[in-house]
């Protein structure tokens, strides 16, 4: 049975793809993305498989 582990990152609007595929690098998925406490930032939600 697969296990997982989960990250929440802050995204900010004029990174996002810089950020995203920083995490992806290390084996990082994204689950989903939510506006987060302002305009200017989102939050990402982000699963892997644990080792």
């Amino acid at each position: 049975m697969t296990t997982w582990e989960y990250a929440t990152v802050p995204l900010l609007v004029h990174a996002t793809k810089q950020i995203l595929d920083t995490w992806g690098e290390d084996g990082w998925e994204l689950v989903q993305v939510v506006p987060g406490p302002n305009s200017e930032n989102m939050v990402a939600y982000l699963k892997r498989a644990k080792a």
